[in-house]
């Protein structure tokens, strides 16, 4: 007998109720299981970007050649900043990865480069950021006269780097952001990723007797990696992290820029 107040229909021989007589494929309920499970992983996958500051980074591998004869190995750092927060967080590394890396620095225009022979040494450097899937952002930078000497003067890149860091980690919801820089300016950048509820990690290699590290962004960071005092512990990190140059340290020049 039918329940009363519902239609009772048939369907390829088999009684169905309500209105939709047409049964889910078979293999629905497994790919809805995928699905759910999916998702459930998903829910522990920790999102990193990273954002370096190209003038700071050039301070830290030009105080390696000098000291190690050495530069750092760009990929060896990633997987360092990877696998410190999953140990952190105490998760799988395969659950936390860098999604997204950039690199900010001024540059001189084409001409005034091959003049100074520098273009090798920024294609060579462009090359290890293209492997890493780093995205570069460049501004062009400027030699003014001051008292009959030649001063390069890099404008913007500062602001750039704080705005591009704010904005992404805004729309891409990073888990993490680590911020590679030493420079007082960012402390404001800081305070707004941690508004943001962002954890934020500053990584810093101070290589000298003086410390690059402005105080004021030491301490606002919620997380301070100083690799000195890492590598000192861990010799082995340190080898790690470092790539020993085959051929002599370039120009002064070179160096600098």
């Amino acid at each position: 007998m039918s329940r009363p107040g519902i239609l009772r229909v048939s369907y390829a021989g088999f009684p169905v109720f309500g209105i939709n007589i047409f049964p889910k494929p078979i293999g629905w309920r497994r790919c809805y299981i995928k699905r759910k499970v999916k998702e459930l992983k998903m829910l522990n996958y920790l999102s990193i970007g990273v954002f370096i500051d190209g003038g700071y980074y050039a301070k830290i591998n030009r105080a390696l050649k000098a000291q190690e004869r050495s530069i750092i190995r760009v990929r060896a750092l990633f997987d360092f900043i990877s696998s410190t927060i999953a140990y952190a967080e105490d998760i799988h590394v395969s659950d936390c990865q860098i999604t997204e890396a950039h690199y900010f620095r001024g540059r001189f225009r084409v001409k005034e480069a091959y003049d100074k022979h520098l273009l090798y040494n920024e294609r060579k450097f462009e090359d290890t950021l293209i492997e890493n899937d780093v995205i570069f952002h460049y501004k062009h930078l400027r030699e003014i006269d001051r008292d009959g000497q030649t001063e390069v003067v890099e404008k913007g890149v500062d602001v750039w780097f704080a705005l591009e860091a704010y904005e992404l980690a805004t729309f891409r919801k990073f888990d993490y952001v680590v911020l590679i820089t030493g420079d007082a300016d960012h402390e404001m950048l800081v305070r707004k990723l941690k508004a943001l509820k962002i954890k934020t990690v500053l990584l810093t290699w101070n290589l000298t007797d003086v410390d690059a590290t402005s105080p004021l962004l030491r301490d606002e960071a919620g997380q301070h990696w100083e690799l000195s005092a890492i590598t000192e512990e861990n010799p082995q990190l340190k080898r790690m992290l470092l790539y020993k140059l085959r051929e002599p340290a370039v120009s002064p020049l070179g160096d600098e820029f």
